[in-house]
C-alpha cells in the first residue's frame, strides 16, 4: 500500500487511486494467469500419468513385451517427468504471483497420498528449543499440550575409508621360525578395492546401467582417484569372483522341466558408434504348476541374435521350452534332439 498525505491535491489522490487502482488489476491479471498456467501444466502432467498407466497395464494385460512396447513406456515416462517437473515450477510461480494480490486464490496441485517410508530407515529427532515465555503476556508459566512432527527425508554422503589390514609377523626364540596369520580372502588382487565398493561398481554399471567412465567422473568429484581402466579391470575381477554363484542358478535353471526362453535387445557402446546386442533370457518358474523349486532366471549376452547363441546356452537341457517363433529356436525344437 501506498502511503500519502493529507494536503496532497485532490487531482492527485485521484491520480493516486487510479494508479494503486490499476496495479491491483494487474497483479490480479498476473496472478490469474499463473493460476491457470499452473493448473494447465497440472491437467497436462496428469494426462501423462494416466496414458502411462494404461500402457502398462494393456502390457500386464495382453502379455506384450516387445521392444516397441518397452520404448513406448521408457519414453512415456520421460514425458511424465518432464511435465510433472513443470507443472511444479508453475504451481509455485502461481503461488508467489497469487500472495502478491488478495482477490485471487492460488492454485495447488492434488497430490498422490505418499507412501511412508521403510521402518528400517534411521530416525533422528530435531527438537527445536522450546519459547521461555508467553509471546502473548509474557509469563513463564508455560505447559506443554502438544506437537507437530515434519518428517523430512534426507540423504547422508557417502563417505571413504582406507582399512589397514595388519598381519603382524612373529619369531620363535626358540627355533627362530617366523610366523604370520594368513592373508584374507579379496576379490580383487592385494584388496585394492573393499567388496562393498566394489558390489557398488558392479550395481552401479550393471544394474543402473552407468558407464565406467562416469562412475570415473563421480569418483573424481569425491576426490578419489579411480580411473577408467582402474574400474574396468575391478569389474573384471568382480565378475570372476560372483562366476561360481552364476553357475549354481544356471544348474538350477537348466535342471527344469521347462523352461521359458526370450531375447531382447541392448545397445552396445562400440568404437564411433552403438551396435544392437542381445541379452538371452530363460526362465524356471513352477509355481503354476503348483512346483516346490524356486523361481530363477539366468542371463547371457551376445553381439549379434544367430541361432548358435541360444543352441549352445540350452546344449544340455533336455525339457520343454516355451519361446516364440524365432528361427534361431527351432533346432532345439527337432525331435531326434536328445
Amino acid at each position: 500500500m501506498i502511503s500519502k498525505p493529507d494536503d496532497i491535491p485532490s487531482d492527485l489522490v485521484s491520480a493516486l487511486a487510479a494508479l494503486q487502482a490499476e496495479r491491483e488489476a494487474r497483479l490480479r491479471a498476473e496472478a490469474m494467469a499463473a493460476s491457470a498456467r499452473a493448473e494447465l501444466s497440472d491437467n497436462e502432467a496428469l494426462i501423462a500419468h494416466l496414458e502411462l498407466r494404461i500402457e502398462k497395464l494393456k502390457r500386464e494385460l495382453y502379455g506384450q513385451r516387445s521392444e516397441r512396447t518397452a520404448r513406448l513406456i521408457e519414453q512415456l515416462e520421460l514425458e511424465l517427468e518432464e511435465l510433472a517437473t513443470t507443472a511444479s515450477e508453475d504451481e509455485l510461480v502461481a503461488q508467489a504471483a497469487a500472495a502478491k494480490t488478495q482477490n485471487v486464490r492460488p492454485f495447488t496441485r492434488k497430490r498422490p497420498v505418499r507412501k511412508p517410508w521403510p521402518d528400517d530407515i534411521e530416525h533422528e529427532r530435531v527438537v527445536i528449543d522450546a519459547p521461555t515465555g508467553c509471546a502473548c503476556c509474557g509469563g513463564s508459566r508455560l505447559a506443554k499440550i502438544g506437537e507437530d512432527v515434519t518428517k523430512t527425508l534426507e540423504e547422508i554422503p557417502r563417505r571413504f575409508k582406507v582399512i589397514e589390514t595388519v598381519r603382524e609377523k612373529f619369531t620363535c626364540r626358540d627355533c627362530e621360525k617366523i610366523s604370520q596369520p594368513p592373508a584374507p580372502f579379496h576379490a580383487t588382487p592385494r584388496g585394492f578395492i573393499g567388496p562393498q565398493l566394489l558390489a557398488t561398481i558392479l550395481f552401479d554399471k550393471f544394474g543402473m546401467h552407468i558407464p565406467l567412465n562416469r562412475q570415473s567422473a563421480r569418483f573424481k568429484a569425491e576426490r578419489i582417484d579411480l580411473s577408467l581402466s582402474t574400474l574396468a579391470d575391478q569389474v573384471g575381477h568382480g565378475t570372476f569372483a560372483v562366476m561360481p554363484l552364476f553357475h549354481l542358478i544356471e544348474r538350477h535353471v537348466l535342471a527344469a522341466e521347462r523352461l521359458h526362453g526370450d531375447d531382447t535387445t541392448i545397445r552396445i557402446l562400440a568404437k564411433g558408434k552403438c551396435t544392437t546386442g542381445r541379452i538371452w533370457t530363460y526362465v524356471r518358474d513352477d509355481r503354476p504348476f503348483a512346483g516346490l523349486a524356486p523361481p530363477a532366471a539366468v542371463y547371457y549376452a551376445s553381439s549379434d541374435r544367430r541361432g548358435e547363441h541360444p543352441q549352445r546356452h540350452l546344449a544340455a537341457f533336455a525339457g520343454i521350452l516355451q519361446a516364440d517363433c524365432y528361427s534361431g529356436f527351432e533346432p532345439l525344437f527337432d525331435p531326434q534332439k536328445k
